[in-house]
């Protein structure tokens, strides 16, 4: 049992002073103010009254991070993500494809169901499979490979479902490319979300892909159809339909800081989800790394292609939720519903995630008085403790 104790806990959309969480068995079974700790069994993590305790947050869009990527398809490339991507506040996530051929996604979708049938609490918690691609429009397809862009298959995707576990959780793709609409329509009747994205649709397409059932755009701003005063496009339509939740790069560099307040006051925090979209330099030091077999070069925060198009991001979650504060007038109770309540809801798994509960995971994470991310704990177990080691 462990109690994390005399911050400031923001539970069921209130905020308990002085309060204490305990913990037994990976989930939360008690919460409350002023607790007096009594229990010799009970390891007692204590903060002081002006740290805030929040849910941990969930990256529903992360290729990799420190080396290790989610299309290297190896036990050991999934245990690097979990182990690092706490250390940003990150609890759980999906563990994101790029569009490859055939084989190498089905290596990586693999990969993926085997790790998650044995996942160790205290790391962070793959919740399942982003494929990104390879159902994507060409004009649009920035870093994605354009040789394997190919068009959506029915019996394909059944396979590399069966493959992964039925762990695909969300499909990026291009609404009008093909017979995307009918595939939309499939997805949507079996649980799975449809994220439009890498699209160069009109808002007539995005209608029809709402109409079919896709609920979420890709990376809002990024690798889509820009806003025209005579056609919407995908990013008008992003704003225009309510349904569609928005994920987004909070960096400064895919948005900048203007858009990113654009966004917030469009959407709103019911319709924004914080995501990385990181790659495997994320943690390392500028140089040449891979991303979906080809050369994407590192430099002072940026990753690009020898084209000089952006390639994922080397963002960290902890600096999304900074960047988030400074560029929009957002609270940290709304950055919990953008990095937590929110891609909880969209993955499925909301009744065991995405807040701070009793009878939920005990997935949560310690902010100071300046909002920098010192603690974090996954299932019960402390996953990082930047009181005892350097930061991140």
């Amino acid at each position: 049992m462990a109690i994390v104790s005399g911050c400031s806990i923001y539970s069921d959309q209130n905020w308990i002073k002085r309060g204490s969480i305990k913990v037994d068995r990976e989930k939360i079974v008690n919460i409350s103010s002023n607790r007096k700790i009594e229990d010799a069994r009970e390891e007692v993590y204590h903060f002081p009254d002006t740290y805030k305790c929040l849910p941990g947050m969930i990256d529903i869009h992360i290729h990799g991070v420190a080396g290790a990527d989610t299309m290297d398809a190896t036990p050991e490339t999934f245990t690097m993500m979990s182990h690092s991507l706490p250390k940003e506040g990150t609890t759980s996530f999906l563990a994101t494809t790029i569009t490859q051929s055939k084989e190498a996604i089905e290596k990586a979708l693999s990969a993926v169901n085997l790790y998650m049938q044995d996942q160790q609490s205290g790391m962070a918690e793959i919740l399942g499979v982003h494929l990104e691609g390879p159902f994507i429009n060409p004009k649009r397809a920035g870093a994605q490979p354009i040789e394997y862009i190919r068009n959506a298959e029915i019996k394909l995707f059944e396979k590399w479902q069966n493959l992964a576990g039925g762990n695909i959780k969300i499909v990026t793709l291009a609404p009008e490319v093909g017979d995307n609409l009918h595939f939309i329509k499939y997805l949507t009747k079996h649980d799975v979300v449809t994220s439009i994205g890498h699209s160069d649709g009109t808002f007539d397409d995005i209608n029809k892909a709402v109409l079919a059932g896709a609920t979420q755009v890709t990376h809002l701003y990024n690798g889509m159809k820009g806003l025209h005063h005579r056609e919407p496009g995908v990013l008008g339509s992003a704003f225009i339909f309510p349904e569609l939740y928005t994920e987004l790069i909070c960096d400064g560099y895919h948005v900048s800081k203007e858009m990113v307040n654009l966004a917030y006051q469009i959407k709103g925090k019911e319709k924004i989800i914080l995501i990385t979209d990181a790659m495997r330099a994320k943690c390392l030091k500028n140089g040449v790394y891979d991303l979906g077999g080809q050369d994407v070069y590192v430099k002072d925060g940026m990753a690009k292609t020898v084209h000089g198009t952006l390639a994922g991001s080397l963002l960290k979650m902890k600096d999304s939720i900074q960047n988030m504060l400074m560029f929009t007038d957002a609270k940290l109770e709304d950055i919990v519903q953008m990095g937590a309540i929110n891609p909880a809801k969209q993955c499925g798994v909301y009744e065991k995630k995405g807040s701070l509960e009793i009878g939920k995971d005990a997935d949560l994470i310690v902010l100071n008085e300046k909002n920098e991310h010192i603690f974090t704990m996954c299932r019960g177990k402390v996953a990082y403790d930047r009181r005892e080691k350097s930061s991140l």
